[in-house]
């Protein structure tokens, strides 16, 4: 395989997504997966992609880590937070000198990139687009959404210039940006909402409408923000969310009108819960929310700012995954009985 030859490391719902629009443009593009059945099926029949937006198939080639040959230029890692650390470990001998790891992640996974293959290896990207694996072979595109890239150290560069291009062969509202962790950040922000969603079994949607969760959920947004905001971040704003409104000084218009904004959105996607809620709900196994919110505590710590609600949140998804509580509005309520407490 040539060098340029983009490689997708983990063909689920984002990286299955992505990876089919690219092959479908032309771009040469094989994918890495840990799963036997959903690599034979791609080998096999091909990669399809349904739902809303449109329906497709490629053919493409994937492959198990053990099986993999060559170096490449490009390589879009698209796993679960809390596999980045051994993804990224797994990758490296097939990354060449010069090429770079685009992180399509949730949370700021940048960072244990960087650690593990060189800052100058690591590209941030943003994605808020929904997608759901359903079946070896195929995945579910249900919504549009935001889509950004851009160097974790601000420039506008060739290399940088170059994945967007190839991200807008996927959407072409595709964003290039110098300031990659303010939407990181935001994104950080706006999925410590969807993760509070899924300590329920209501739509996103309808989560974020009530009125009953309203006001818990605006604290959990202004505290994740209070930490950013403390790390000298500039958050952006994307469907929807509007980062000034949960900074000191906004009023309760402007917080009901960035959550109105978020609830039409998420109603106008096919996906109606959250990838959280999907593996606490129906695939059974562990989430990556811990991964995602962990660095926003420590950095909390680190500045000085209290984050209860985002602490307490990691432990009561860790209570569902284990059995020791339900998903329903008695455990979001346990979420806001630590806010009054604080």
């Amino acid at each position: 395989m040539s060098a340029s030859t983009i490689l997708v490391w983990g063909a689920g719902a984002i990286g299955g997504t992505v990876g089919a629009y690219l092959i479908r443009a032309g771009e040469p593009v094989v994918f890495v997966d840990r799963d036997p059945d959903h690599v034979a099926a791609i080998n096999a029949t091909g990669l399809s992609i349904t739902g809303p937006i449109e329906e497709f198939r490629v053919r493409a080639r994937a492959f198990l880590a053990k099986d993999l040959e060559g170096q490449f230029d490009t390589i879009f890692l698209c796993v679960k937070a809390h596999d980045t650390e051994a993804a990224a470990a797994a990758l490296a001998p097939f990354l060449t000198a010069d090429g770079c790891v685009v992180s399509l992640q949730n949370g700021l996974n940048e960072l244990v990139i960087a650690a593990k293959v060189g800052e100058h290896r690591t590209v941030g990207a943003f994605i808020n687009f929904g997608a759901d694996y359903l079946s070896p072979g195929v995945i579910h595109y249900a919504g549009r959404g935001a889509v950004v890239v851009g160097e974790i150290d601000g420039r506008i560069t060739q290399r940088a210039q170059r994945l967007h291009h190839l991200l807008k062969l996927f959407d072409d509202r595709a964003v290039l940006t110098p300031n990659i962790w303010g939407y990181l950040w935001s994104k950080l922000d706006y999925g410590a909402l969807l993760i509070a969603t899924a300590l329920t079994n209501e739509s996103i949607a309808d989560c974020l409408a009530s009125p009953r969760h309203r006001q818990l959920l605006i604290a959990l947004g202004r505290e994740v923000m209070a930490v950013a905001v403390a790390a000298g971040i500039k958050p952006e704003s994307f469907n929807g969310f509007d980062p000034s409104a949960f900074l000191p000084g906004a009023s309760e218009a402007e917080l009901h009108a960035s959550f109105d904004a978020m609830v039409a959105f998420n109603r106008r996607s096919a996906k109606s819960h959250s990838g959280i809620w999907r593996d606490l709900a129906v695939r059974k196994r562990r989430t990556e929310v811990a991964a995602q919110l962990a660095p926003v505590v420590e950095a909390g710590r680190r500045h000085g700012v209290a984050t209860p609600l985002a602490a307490r949140l990691i432990t009561l998804i860790g209570d569902v995954e284990e059995g020791r509580r339900p998903q329903g509005d008695a455990t979001l309520y346990a979420l806001a009985m630590k806010r009054a407490a604080a």
